[in-house]
């Protein structure tokens, strides 16, 4: 009930003490907390901001969007220095926030403006800059914040008028950090690796059960990040997170997701792999969040939630600097050394904590649509009581770190993404012969619906081959060195891993034969083949043994015959990228 009262008491005073009605925000004009700002107002009052206060603001443009407008980056530091390599010189952690990535989702989007406005305005506030550099993108989806209305957020409780989830391609830009088709993902990869922070924030709104919290939170799953930093994140940042916004008055729970009826069956840690934004940024040791405003709550105590939970990491990084300047260095020195890196992983339901889960009863009635029983949470009926966590991730593949990857020249949208993201690419200048491994795939499963606009593949059964391969002048090697994104590199360039360039559909076209045989004709080729081959013969004549069904079906033979003999084309199935394991350079 608590909850309750406080939400009621935010939606009717909006506005932070203290705030000038010149420098109020639409969220805050509004008597009732229910109006987020509009793009043009959002970039107005950022243009307002860097031109009142030069010497600590920096705005400017970050590259272009499917919407045509530009992205933007707004800098605030305690002296205005916007640069990345001074900043990391002065020994200043770098917060990234992200907002409106889902514009149907703007609680980010007005928070930051006054937190913004209130770190340049507040002496009390301005101190955290001391040691901190806020990077912030006011809006990431702008395409979708264009999109306005009133209908699509149908589970949601306000604004008046908001965004729309998909972007310009109606992508969901929440699934593009690897694949970045979105000239959104592109501009973002340049920004993200530009400014390399030491903490990623990014504001989203929650769907699902009903429960007495307003804030829930998302954060990267310590199970995948190098062991320092997921000691670090679990022993000390959490917990301080945690406690933080409950002195605010905004308890937090671990994002509500759930395979039972209700939430008291168990909470499941969300898995953001690198197509998520969390996911993404863990690839180079960044630890990422999602706070996950409640839907149900009304718009007021969400921007606020938010508001204060952007406060709270702001001054959480800046009093834990040390620590986490030193959980991300041994990180790096961990990685530098690293042999072996996980791709897949699975919920380890063998291991479980017990966190005070603040819930509403579920309940059964009948449907006024169907006349079925169906489920309502009644909040004339709270609870707290223990509820299990999961939140162990255990690695179910995982693949050896080569010496370099070669990526013939072809392959243009590999290449350019992975100079996008941080990789040296060396072309090759003269012709080069060497052992490599290649991978052949044997097996892999694929959506029967497209998703995000592709077919994805999971699942991949590989067979790994050693090769005396022949590469051209022009063709790519990408060495594994200390300096390079050595585990971005392992998670897309191996297709077994779940967000690797195989998986989401680049290199479909070796799926697919080009040339193939008429029946007729190679019938007398196969029995020459066969008789000039008994090993071959022998492994024929196994096959139809072990299987009735192949033993009578004989174009199935013809066709293994083929697949088996010198005429089946070299690229069919094989897997473009190689991996080099010797030393030195090619």
């Amino acid at each position: 009930m608590f909850t309750l009262l406080l939400a009621s008491l935010m939606t009717l005073a909006p506005t932070l003490p203290g705030t000038t009605p010149a420098w109020r925000t639409p969220f805050e004009n509004d008597p009732a907390g229910n109006t987020t700002a509009t793009y043009a107002e959002c970039v107005a009052y950022y243009q307002k901001l860097a031109a009142a206060y030069p010497a600590h603001l920096h705005l400017a443009e970050a590259g272009p969007t499917d919407a045509g407008q530009p992205l933007h980056e707004v800098v605030l530091s305690a002296d205005g220095d916007g640069d990345p390599a001074s900043t990391r010189r002065k020994n200043r952690r770098i917060l990234f926030i992200q907002n409106g990535i889902h514009p149907g989702e703007p609680e980010g989007i007005d928070a930051s403006m006054m937190l913004a406005r209130d770190l340049m305005q507040q002496k009390s506030l301005a101190k955290l800059l001391a040691g901190v550099t806020v990077v912030i993108v006011p809006v990431y989806n702008i395409d979708g914040m264009l999109n306005r209305n009133s209908t699509t957020r149908v589970n949601q409780n306000g604004p008046a008028q908001y965004g729309f989830r998909g972007n310009a391609r109606h992508l969901d830009l929440n699934r593009d950090y690897i694949k970045q088709e979105s000239r959104n993902a592109q501009s973002f990869a340049a920004l993200f690796q530009k400014w390399q922070p030491d903490v990623f924030v990014e504001t989203h709104t929650s769907n699902g059960a009903d429960y007495q919290y307003t804030m829930t939170l998302i954060a990267t799953q310590h199970s995948k990040l190098a062991p320092a930093l997921g000691s670090y994140l679990q022993g000390q940042l959490l917990p301080a997170l945690y406690k933080s916004m409950e002195q605010k008055k905004w308890p937090m729970t671990p994002y509500v997701d759930f395979e039972g009826q209700t939430p008291e069956s168990g909470l499941r840690a969300f898995l953001e792999t690198p197509r998520y934004s969390t996911g993404y940024a863990a690839l180079f040791n960044t630890i990422g969040f999602m706070p996950e405003t409640h839907m149900l709550k009304a718009y007021a105590p969400r921007v606020h939630s938010t508001y204060d939970f952007l406060l709270t990491m702001l001054e959480t990084v800046g009093h834990q600097a040390p620590a986490l300047a030193a959980a991300r260095a041994k990180a790096a020195t961990d990685m530098a050394a690293q042999t072996t890196f996980p791709l897949t992983w699975a919920l380890d339901e063998a291991h479980a904590e017990t966190v005070q889960f603040r819930g509403y009863e579920g309940k059964m009635k009948p449907s006024e649509v169907s006349g079925q029983p169906r489920l309502y949470y009644d909040r004339a009926a709270p609870f707290t009581r223990p509820v299990q966590y999961f939140n162990t991730f255990k690695a179910t593949t995982s693949a050896s770190r080569p010496t370099a990857y070669i990526i013939p020249k072809a392959w243009t949208e590999v290449a350019d993404r992975l100079r996008r993201n941080g990789a040296t690419l060396e072309p090759l200048t003269r012709e080069v012969t060497a052992p490599v491994e290649v991978y052949y795939f044997e097996d892999f499963k694929t959506t029967p619906k497209p998703f995000e606009g592709h077919y994805v593949h999971s699942q991949v059964r590989l067979q790994t081959r050693t090769e005396t391969a022949t590469f051209q002048p022009g063709d790519l090697v990408v060495y594994l060195n200390e300096a390079a994104p050595v585990r971005y590199l392992m998670e897309t360039l191996e297709p077994q891993a779940t967000d690797s360039f195989f998986a989401w559909g680049f290199f479909d076209s070796v799926l697919q034969q080009k040339e193939h045989f008429s029946d007729y004709v190679f019938e007398d080729l196969a029995a020459d083949l066969l008789r000039r081959d008994p090993a071959l013969r022998e492994r024929l004549e196994k096959l139809k043994k072990d299987n009735a069904a192949f033993a009578a079906n004989g174009p199935a033979q013809l066709e293994w015959v083929y697949l088996n003999s010198a005429y089946h084309e070299a690229g069919h199935n094989r897997y473009p990228v190689a991996r080099w394991l010797g030393t030195g350079r090619l």
